[in-house]
């Protein structure tokens, strides 16, 4: 990247994080178990709810119990369930008008983050009726109060129950892009064990890196403030010492609830903090091929690390220590070293590869434009880097690479 506009991304970056102190950031309220929510319902005098989920949650019969207890207090519901792996912009249209043909008053996103991203999306429309997804990509674009929006997170891994973004793709051109504004936060987060345990063991992991993608993009970030670096710690810590044990025993219910508080820290550190290339990369891919959000940042991971260099060893020896991984008295590099070694192995582990089978080399320069835009001059990464630089990310993730790495 060049010096001009390294200086433009690091003065933008500067200014958002003197303006830290003074952003209207919150914390969804947090509720144990989804039988609260009735009352929680009522409190805020709504009585017809759109369920915004998709089809596999709805065959694990995950929404029953919510389905249940909002029929057992009168609260009617109807559910859309078409949402896919990354969500469009058709699905967001389509639950706007089920939501608007019911006369619903609140959404509960129900599942992943693209159930929950949905959701968001949905909301932002109610709020803004007459502008469109696109225009309201980019940071504080909505600036509207949205209907009562509830989270019940399915898996311990995207954080979406505590941010302030909706990822978007265009249904028609398959790009990929972020809305931000604090409206788009959860006004509760239902953290309820119960409805990850039928969660597969495939899925479990990868959402699970998902959430340590979020936790070390955070922290390493230059962002960073004394709270984030505090849930980032916390959600490293607890991840190490819990997502072996959801993988291989999916009905460990305290384990579960840990993965679940994990992804909590995790996507409130990330959430003033911000991420970094790991997920700029990684949207893109989901636009283009619909790879899965969480397998993508867990197979993008260690290649950013070890491409960030030394200059984010210290950070990583501190994350190490946190993980138990690696010892207080162990030299800075040797920590970052035995950090980024553990995250390959936990791959091995749960049987995530090193590639992405789907790219298409033609494909590389466009997507390399997506990931460039997205990250810059928003993300407060370690070391810059431009499009023709974060091509060698493509490159390393190609089965049959034919270009050598930049």
């Amino acid at each position: 990247m060049n010096k001009l506009r390294k200086f433009y991304c690091r003065t933008f970056q500067t200014g958002l994080k003197i303006a830290l102190p003074f952003l209207p950031y919150r914390k969804p309220g947090i509720v144990g178990s989804v039988k609260a929510l009735p009352d929680i319902l009522r409190q805020h005098e709504c009585d017809r709810v759109l369920i915004i989920t998709d089809a596999g949650i709805i065959k694990l019969g995950l929404t029953r119990r919510l389905e249940k207890v909002l029929t057992q207090n009168e609260i009617s519901y109807h559910i859309y369930d078409k949402t896919v792996a990354n969500p469009t912009t058709a699905n967001v249209a389509e639950a706007l008008e089920l939501y608007h043909s019911n006369a619903c008053n609140a959404i509960i996103g129900f599942g992943g983050g693209s159930s929950m991203d949905c959701a968001k999306a949905v909301g932002a429309r109610i709020a803004k009726p007459k502008q469109s997804l696109a225009r309201m990509k980019g940071i504080l674009k909505v600036l509207r109060k949205l209907p009562l929006l509830i989270a019940v997170p399915t898996t311990a891994g995207t954080g979406s129950e505590t941010t302030l973004a909706a990822v978007i793709t265009d249904a028609e051109t398959r790009h990929k892009y972020a809305i931000n504004d604090f409206p788009l936060i959860p006004r509760y987060a239902v953290l309820d064990p119960k409805v990850t345990l039928s969660l597969p063991p495939a899925i479990t992991a990868t959402t699970g890196m998902d959430a340590l993608t979020h936790a070390v993009e955070a922290y390493i970030g230059r962002s960073t403030t004394y709270g984030t670096r505090k849930n980032a710690l916390m959600a490293v810590r607890l991840i190490f010492e819990n997502i072996d044990k959801v993988y291989e025993d999916g009905s460990d219910i305290d384990a579960r609830r840990n993965m679940l508080h994990a992804s909590f820290y995790a996507g409130c550190a990330f959430t003033k903090s911000y991420v970094g290339y790991v997920h700029a990369v990684a949207h893109s891919l989901g636009g283009e091929y619909n790879v899965p959000h969480g397998l993508a940042n867990a197979v993008l991971l260690p290649f950013v690390l070890e491409a960030y260099g030394p200059c984010i060893h210290k950070k990583l020896y501190r994350l190490s220590v946190a993980a138990g991984v690696s010892k207080e008295d162990t030299p800075f590099d040797v920590a970052a070293g035995e950090f980024i070694q553990a995250i390959k192995d936990m791959k091995k582990r749960f049987d995530i590869g090193d590639t992405v089978k789907e790219i298409r080399e033609e494909d590389i320069p466009k997507l390399a434009h997506y990931a460039d835009k997205e990250g810059n001059p928003l993300y407060p990464v370690p070391v810059l880097m431009d499009a023709a630089e974060l091509e060698q990310f493509y490159y390393l993730l190609m089965e049959t690479p034919s270009c050598e790495m930049m």
